[in-house]
């Protein structure tokens, strides 16, 4: 059995699963796990298939050095952005199993919601590439490990009879100057 970085608060009401040493680069990954924070399971899923198909982008805030500008990165009031295609496809294949592993536990897959995920480097892949001259350079790769733990979200009751109070905005005072 795995050992995640955070327990879930309410583990009858959560659904977990990893993946460990995924060949895929670690910052596209960790840039396209940052989105997917706090999303409902059905808006993360349509969201990696439009990165996949170049609808919707990944913007690129931390590892954002060299990265393009894309016009799709607006949305995200960001002007970088990229469509890292095999870190989605892993991430989609992850959201299935977790998504799975909640319906084996009993839990409503449409009021799911992503409540953690954590991306952490792994070991790197060593290989060489052999240069001109004779020389003979390192070629590594940046795999990774993936968290997720979806949480099942409670449902806002109405009682018949009671509307809900609408909370009324305060009144901004100016502000003076000295």
């Amino acid at each position: 059995m795995a050992r995640y970085s955070v327990n879930p608060e309410n583990s009858s009401k959560s659904a977990k699963a990893r993946i460990n040493d995924v060949r895929v680069h670690y910052k596209n990954v960790h840039e396209t796990a940052r989105r997917l924070r706090r999303m409902s399971i059905r808006r993360a899923v349509s969201y990696l298939k439009n990165v996949v198909a170049h609808r919707e982008c990944v913007p690129f805030i931390r590892h954002s050095r060299g990265i393009g500008r894309c016009a799709q990165a607006k949305t995200w009031k960001r002007p970088q952005g990229r469509w890292p295609k095999k870190s989605a496809q892993i991430l989609l294949d992850l959201l299935k199993n977790a998504e799975s592993n909640a319906e084996f536990k009993g839990l409503d897959p449409d009021h799911l919601v992503i409540d953690h995920i954590q991306v952490n480097r792994a070991m790197k892949g060593h290989r060489r590439t052999y240069r001109a001259h004779g020389r003979i350079n390192a070629y590594m790769s940046s795999p990774c490990h993936i968290e997720i733990i979806l949480s099942e979200e409670d449902q806002l009751v109405t009682l018949p009879g009671i509307t809900p109070q609408k909370k009324s905005k305060a009144s901004k005072v100016p502000h003076t100057t000295r």
